[in-house]
Parts: structure tokens; C-alpha cells; sequence
């Protein structure tokens, strides 16, 4: 049997209504312990049945083992656990989530939103139910407690996946307005910069490409790559809708609002909270010169302003302010 790729074993869990226990171990599952590294088969699965723990297999990576354990009468009574005490998903969460996953919510003209979502009885705890067309029919997914729930399950699904690289293949490249729009309708902020591209963490970087704009950002302390886009704006967005770019965005508004807008280098790289390079609102410049370093408390400012005639004036006034 040929290793299981993580994505077909989500694929296989979802198609079976099965849930892929996460855990905080050296494999990274439930159940599955890395016992033998080194060996062709090196995870073992084990799940704790009658009071013994159970042996049920080797296998050759975590998610095929992972995969045994949800098939369990143990694992799936664990995952209804989890799924009772776990808090239904804001839209801001599913969002976050999504982009962890590199995967898009799809939007939909209908009463939930969302395409393949749609709305139950209402009063039920789980009213929104997710659902796809496959094989000529429609295949329910699940029932969920929001409709940013049930559409995260639905991209998630080999048929969101198909149709989300099938619009990414034929979609024309957003302009620097619809990227715009996008953003506002996302409630995110475009950061600009001054460089060749005009936005901060988005690099030129493969001209005469199609797609020849980079969207990066230091997560980590490493530069991460989030994709190569056909415009900057495309990138720009991307940028906007990572942690980083929120985490900039949010720090640039409250630096906007207290008036302290500190400047940054050109060219630099969009990097994660806690980063010494803050980002700018929308409409900035960065500039290197000109920078007013900080003053002790009792010093104070001299400005003088020159004002010049028309040509063929007597002189020149100085006005001084002190």
C-alpha cells in the first residue's frame, strides 16, 4: 500500500464522515505514536479499549495511521467529544482558517452567502448544512452551526478544490480597483509602499512572466512565500489577508490614530507582530531621510519658513516663529 498523503487522508476522513484527530505529539495525531524512525512503517496506531491499550498497525506515515484511528469505535466517539465542546467558528476564524489552508470561501447570491451552503429548520443548534454535486448527485456533507462552517467544509471537498483552481486558471487578474474592492469588502487594509510594485511585502520578482509578482512575508524569522499573482494588487491582497498583514494593518491604524507614523525603509519585507519594521496606512510614502529623531522633554523647536517675492522684487521678507 502506497504512503497516504495528508490531503487524501483528509479527503477519505471527509468522504466517510470521519474526523482526523490532531494532537500535540511527536506524530501529530491521535492515537499514532512515531515508535520506529528509520523503519519503512515507523507509526504505529493505538487506541485504549476495555481498559488495554490496543495495537492496530503500522503503517507508513502519520496520516494512514491517523486515518485507522477515526475508522475506530474510539476515535469517532472522540471526535463527537470534540466537536460538542468546540465553539462554532466566527466568519473571522473561518476566514483565518481558510487562508491557513490555502483554500477561498466561496461567495454566493442566496440567503446564507456562501455557494453549497444552505439553510435548515431554523431553531436547530446546527441549521446550515454543507452539500455538493457528485456523480450526478447531490452528497451532503454535514450540518453546521454557522454558514462560514458549513462553507469551509464545502472548499475544503475534492469539488471545492476542483472548482476553486478551475476559477484561478480561467479568472482574469484582479485591477488595482477590484483589488481595492475586495479588500473593503473583506474589512482588510492594502498596505502601499514606496517601491517598483507600490505595496509592502510584494516583490517583482519574475518579469515577463505571467504571473510576476511575489507576495511574501517574514513569519517565524524566515520569509515565507504566499504565491505569485499576475498584478501586484493580486499580491498586495494576498499580503492583506495573511496574520502578518492583519497584525500590520491593525498596528498601522492605531499608530495613524495616535499621529505617530513612523517611517520605514524602502523595500522592506512585511514581517509578523513584534517586527521592528511597522507598516504604513494606505496612502503612504516611506522615506529614509527626513526622520525627526526623539527629543528630551524640555527641548524645543526652531522652524523657520521663507517666503519668496515675485520675480523682480526689491528682496526677500524672512518670517522667523520660534
Amino acid at each position: 500500500m502506497e504512503p497516504v498523503a495528508a490531503v487524501v487522508a483528509t479527503e477519505a476522513l471527509r468522504a466517510e464522515k470521519l474526523t482526523l484527530l490532531v494532537a500535540d505529539n511527536s506524530a501529530g495525531y491521535f492515537g499514532v505514536s512515531l515508535d520506529r524512525p528509520g523503519k519503512p512503517k515507523p507509526y504505529q496506531a493505538r487506541v485504549w479499549r476495555g481498559g488495554k491499550d490496543v495495537y492496530l498497525g503500522t503503517f507508513a506515515t502519520a496520516e494512514e495511521a491517523a486515518l485507522c484511528v477515526a475508522r475506530t469505535p474510539e476515535g469517532q466517539a472522540v471526535a463527537a467529544e470534540r466537536a460538542a465542546a468546540a465553539p462554532a467558528l466566527t466568519s473571522e476564524e473561518a476566514r483565518q482558517q481558510a487562508q491557513a489552508e490555502k483554500l477561498t470561501l466561496r461567495v454566493a447570491e442566496s440567503s446564507t452567502g456562501y455557494f453549497g451552503v444552505y439553510r435548515g429548520k431554523p431553531g436547530l443548534s446546527k441549521p446550515y448544512r454543507a452539500e455538493v454535486r457528485r456523480g450526478g448527485k447531490n452528497v451532503h456533507l454535514g450540518c453546521f452551526a454557522t454558514a462560514v462552517e458549513a462553507a469551509l467544509c464545502v472548499v475544503r471537498s475534492p469539488e471545492g478544490r476542483a472548482a476553486a483552481a478551475e476559477r484561478a486558471a480561467t479568472a482574469a487578474p484582479l485591477t488595482s480597483e477590484e483589488a481595492r474592492q475586495q479588500a473593503q469588502a473583506e474589512k482588510l487594509t492594502l498596505l502601499v509602499a514606496k517601491g517598483k510594485t507600490g505595496y509592502l511585502g510584494v516583490h517583482l520578482a519574475k518579469p515577463g512572466q505571467p504571473k510576476p509578482y511575489q507576495a511574501r512575508v517574514t513569519r517565524g524569522g524566515k520569509q515565507v512565500h504566499l504565491g505569485c499573482f499576475a498584478t501586484a494588487a493580486e499580491a498586495a491582497l494576498c499580503v492583506a489577508r495573511s496574520p502578518e498583514g492583519r497584525a500590520a494593518a491593525a498596528r498601522a491604524a492605531a499608530a495613524e490614530s495616535r499621529g505617530t507614523l513612523p517611517a520605514v525603509r524602502s523595500g522592506a519585507s512585511l514581517k509578523e507582530e513584534g517586527s521592528t519594521i511597522p507598516p504604513m496606512p494606505p496612502g503612504a510614502f516611506f522615506k529614509e531621510e527626513g526622520v525627526v529623531p526623539s527629543m528630551p522633554p524640555d527641548a524645543f523647536i526652531k522652524v523657520e519658513v521663507v517666503v519668496k517675492e515675485e520675480e523682480g522684487s526689491v528682496g526677500r521678507q524672512r518670517q522667523r516663529a520660534m
